[in-house]
C-alpha cells in the first residue's frame, strides 16, 4: 500500500461515512510523523504495515465520529499546535477571531495589563494572549481539574506564565481580590435542547460542560454580566464570544450591568454575529 492508495482508500471511506475527508490526510501524516510537503513529495512510498493498520483503525474511529483532533491529541490555533482531549473543547477558529479583537482594542492601554480567561479549557485563549502581548499578566479559570491539567501542559510547553485558578466562572477572580483590566470568554451558549442535534463529533465527543449554556444558551452571559461588575478596572475591556443570532440579547445583558460602556457587537469572516465586546474608558 503506497501512501497516495492509502489516502485515496481512507478519503472514500470517510466520504461514505459522510465525515470531512481532509481527515484522512491529518491522520495519515500523524502515523508517518510527515508535514504535508513530505507527505506529497513521498506520495509513492510504502506505508509500514504496522502504520497502515493503525491509520486504518483511526480512519474507522473517525468514521464513527471520534474528532481527529482527539485521535492525533492536538489542533492548530493562532498558528500554534494546542494538545487536546476529550476533557476540553476543541478550539475553532471563530475564537481566533475574538483574541484578534481583543488585541486590536487594547492599543489604547498604555500600561501592563492584568488579563483572565474565564473557562478556559484547553487554556487557548489564555496562553495565546500571553504570547501575542508581553504586557498581558494573564490568569485563566476553570471548574474543571481536568481541563486546567491540559492548559498547564500547554502554557508549558509554548513557554509562557499563566496562573490557572481552579472555580466556578468569575469566583477565583472575586477569590483573589484583585482588579481586571481585560476579561475575555468563551463559555458554553448551545441551548440545552439543541446540544443533542449538533453533529456526532461535538455532541458524542466533545464535553458537555463546555457545550450547553442554559435553557435559551444565555446563562453564562448572565452570570458574568451579573459578577463581572465587582472585578473590573475604571477603564476595561471584556470580550464574549457569542452563538450565531445571540447578539443583540448577550449586548442588552451587558449594557444593563454596564450602562457607561460601550457594548459592541461584532460579526465574524463568515459576517454572522460572533462577539461581543464591553469597552470603558476612564472617565475624563
Amino acid at each position: 500500500m503506497k501512501v497516495y492508495e492509502a489516502l485515496n482508500w481512507a478519503s472514500s471511506y470517510l466520504q461514505e461515512a459522510n465525515r470531512d475527508n481532509n481527515a484522512a490526510e491529518l491522520l495519515l501524516r500523524h502515523h508517518m510523523k510527515l508535514t504535508r510537503a513530505q507527505l506529497f513529495s513521498e506520495s509513492r512510498k510504502e506505508v509500514n504495515e504496522q502504520i497502515w493498520l493503525s491509520f486504518q483503525s483511526d480512519v474507522k474511529e473517525h468514521a464513527k465520529g471520534v474528532p481527529v483532533q482527539y485521535m492525533i491529541g492536538s489542533e492548530s490555533f493562532y498558528g500554534r499546535s494546542f494538545l487536546v482531549n476529550q476533557e476540553v473543547l476543541i478550539p475553532r477558529p471563530e475564537t481566533e477571531e475574538l483574541i484578534e479583537g481583543i488585541l486590536q482594542r487594547i492599543t489604547t492601554f498604555n500600561r501592563e495589563l492584568i488579563v483572565a480567561d474565564i473557562g478556559t479549557g484547553s487554556g487557548a485563549i489564555a496562553v495565546t494572549l500571553s504570547l501575542e502581548n508581553s504586557n498581558m499578566n494573564v490568569y485563566a479559570t476553570d471548574i474543571a481539574a481536568e481541563s486546567l491539567k491540559v492548559a498547564k501542559e500547554n502554557a508549558s510547553q509554548l513557554g509562557v506564565e499563566v496562573t490557572f485558578l481552579q472555580g466556578d466562572l468569575v469566583q477565583p477572580l472575586v477569590e483573589s481580590k484583585l482588579k481586571f483590566d481585560v476579561i475575555v470568554s468563551n463559555p458554553p451558549y448551545i441551548p440545552i435542547a439543541e446540544v443533542d442535534q449538533l453533529e456526532v463529533v461535538v455532541k458524542d465527543f466533545e464535553p458537555r460542560r463546555a457545550l450547553a449554556g442554559g435553557e435559551d444558551g444565555l446563562d453564562f452571559y448572565r452570570r458574568l454580566a451579573s459578577d463581572l461588575p465587582q472585578i473590573m478596572k475604571e477603564q476595561f475591556l471584556i470580550g464574549v464570544e457569542i452563538g450565531v443570532g445571540q447578539g443583540e440579547q448577550v449586548s442588552t445583558i451587558f449594557h444593563n450591568a454596564f450602562p457607561l460602556a460601550q457594548v459592541e457587537i461584532v460579526n465574524d469572516i463568515n459576517g454572522k454575529d460572533r462577539m461581543v465586546f464591553v469597552q470603558k474608558n476612564k472617565t475624563p
